[in-house]
């Protein structure tokens, strides 16, 4: 058995944890403005470079605002979040997204595979049908949640890519940790076969060209999930 390298979070890491958990804890609420680089810097016992690459990775994600010559200030990352910003909502609760994330999640990869499965039939080749019943194989023989989720990603992922629009692809593979995360809930909590015997149903409408027939499988199966049964909830 191989056992995972430990190593310790940076100054960095550590400062940017800790500025976002006083901004979701509320803390800090939207507006706040922060004290001076060389003022935090002091107070928290780390140097200038630290807190300035810190607000900058921070401002990235959405929960500051930097101000040429006037400061920073607590940002809205409800309007100016990216990805990376629901991973740090997600570390601050422990790794876990709350009900109302979950659904939203759920909501957004209706909108994305109806419009990937809406494309990719008219034009599918069989050997991207080929590819899609490998990865869906490759799933139903995963011998634990961890590695069917990533398989089941794939098959998804993948279909995203023979759509053929440029975007898609790249949009569903931003949201690859916590879809992961939350199929490897699934499987967890419900076991492969169900969530697996769906994928085929899937693949073979795709090979049958039937695009309203897949579209309204996973229509079915998020919609199921999304109203409770199977849940995927955290209590």
């Amino acid at each position: 058995m191989e056992f995972p390298k430990l190593s310790s979070p940076s100054l960095k890491e550590l400062f940017v944890r800790e500025i976002e958990s006083m901004i979701l804890s509320g803390k800090l609420p939207v507006g706040t403005k922060l004290p001076p680089e060389r003022v935090l810097a002091a107070d928290m016992q780390v140097s200038r470079a630290v807190v300035n690459s810190g607000l900058d990775e921070m401002a990235k994600k959405g929960f500051i605002d930097v101000r040429p010559r006037v400061g920073a200030f607590v940002a809205d990352f409800r309007r100016r979040g990216t990805v990376d910003t629901l991973l740090s909502i997600m570390r601050y609760n422990g790794g876990i997204l709350r009900k109302p994330e979950i659904r939203a999640m759920l909501e957004i990869r209706l909108v994305l595979e109806k419009l990937a499965i809406e494309l990719a039939v008219p034009k599918i080749t069989e050997a991207e049908l080929d590819r899609l019943k490998a990865l869906c194989d490759r799933f139903g023989s995963a011998p634990d949640a961890a590695t069917a989720a990533d398989a089941v990603f794939e098959f998804h992922h993948e279909l995203c890519v023979i759509s053929g629009n440029t975007l898609l692809p790249l949009i569903f593979y931003s949201f690859r940790p916590p879809v992961i995360g939350l199929w490897e809930r699934y499987l967890t909590l419900h076991g492969i076969a169900n969530l697996h015997a769906n994928t085929e149903t899937i693949w073979r409408q795709l090979a049958e060209r039937d695009a309203a027939g897949a579209i309204a499988t996973l229509s079915e199966s998020i919609n199921r999930i999304i109203a409770g049964g199977p849940s995927i909830y955290f209590e």
